[in-house]
């Protein structure tokens, strides 16, 4: 009988209707415990992960008997694709399953972002009335920038044009041709990346990291946004340069920022120190794409397909 080891957290629904019949080992704290992760790997055919558990090195060593990876999302950083290719290890990513959740969090972002009026409960509450101080900004009229225009990338286009956004988009893998850059609610704007950066009262980035991408919002870059824009970054952790945003939002050059993954995760005191008491600020723990029906939908869909690979081989 074929053993599966799942070693974050997966809707519990998902794995007793798509796993049924199969071994399967649920043990969402895996992740924080290597040594005990490796052992059980070592025994399994199949492996279900989400961003945390590094599926390279040691642990890839252990499981020798491995023949496929279901990740629990899309970005596929966390996992060493060469060695998983040359060993024959299928890798399936939920694709599509979690596009409207993480959508949805980059126009909530920014309309907090630009409103500024939603942090004022305990304030109001003392007595205060600082209706002044929170005049903020509609959403309508102002310019998206979507830095990658993949699946994600397009659902949030399609949410900024039907609030009144102006949208454009930078993605070099994308074909000047191509029927995405003209969506049912509007043309979508092909624009170079630094012109993307100039131009954009809200920036968000739907990239992968990559060695291209690492970096890729710098000082410099966040110096070249316009004064008072918005940053939204649920894409990957290092894609971004997380002390210059914490600069910017300090300086007032940025309006306002949300940051859902970060360079090192989980974010540790230490390495978070250098967010504390910055303005206009939202983070967030790498939760954009994971709401109740998303979860359930990414982990069907995973679970499906590990199925069908260690069923039908």
């Amino acid at each position: 009988m074929p053993k599966v080891i799942i070693s974050e957290f997966m809707d519990e629904a998902a794995i007793a209707a798509e796993l049924a019949g199969l071994d399967v080992v649920y043990d969402p704290g895996l992740v924080d415990r290597p040594e005990d992760l490796a052992a059980a790997a070592a025994r399994a055919d199949a492996l279900i992960v989400r961003n945390r558990t590094q599926v390279r090195g040691a642990l890839l060593d252990a499981a020798r008997d491995l023949t496929v990876v279901g990740r629990l999302g899309v970005g596929l950083d966390n996992i060493d694709l060469p060695a998983c290719r040359a060993r024959g290890i299928a890798v399936y990513p939920a694709t599509g399953a979690n596009d409207g959740a993480v959508a949805e969090y980059v126009i909530a972002s920014a309309l907090l972002l630009l409103r500024g009026a939603y942090g004022a409960s305990a304030a109001v509450a003392a007595g205060a009335w600082p209706r002044n101080a929170l005049m903020g900004r509609e959403i309508a009229g102002q310019r998206l920038g979507l830095v990658g225009f993949g699946a994600i990338a397009r659902e949030t286009a399609r949410r900024a044009a039907a609030l009144g956004m102006a949208v454009a988009a930078h993605d070099p893998f994308v074909a000047a041709d191509d029927p995405a850059w003209n969506p049912a609610t509007g043309p979508v704007q092909s624009r170079a990346l630094d012109a993307l950066i100039a131009q954009s009262d809200v920036l968000s980035l739907h990239v992968p990291l990559t060695d291209r991408t690492r970096g890729l919002i710098d000082a410099a870059a966040l110096a070249r946004m316009p004064k008072g824009a918005i940053l939204i970054n649920a894409a990957r952790g290092g894609v971004v340069d997380e002390a210059a945003v914490a600069r910017a939002l300090r300086s007032g050059h940025l309006g306002g920022a949300a940051l859902d993954v970060f360079d090192r995760e989980p974010l540790d005191a230490a390495a978070g120190a250098v967010f504390a008491d910055v303005p206009n600020l939202i983070l967030t723990p790498h939760i954009a794409g994971v709401t109740q029906e998303s979860n359930v939908r990414v982990s069907a869909v995973t679970a499906q397909a590990v199925r069908r690979h260690l069923t039908e081989r």
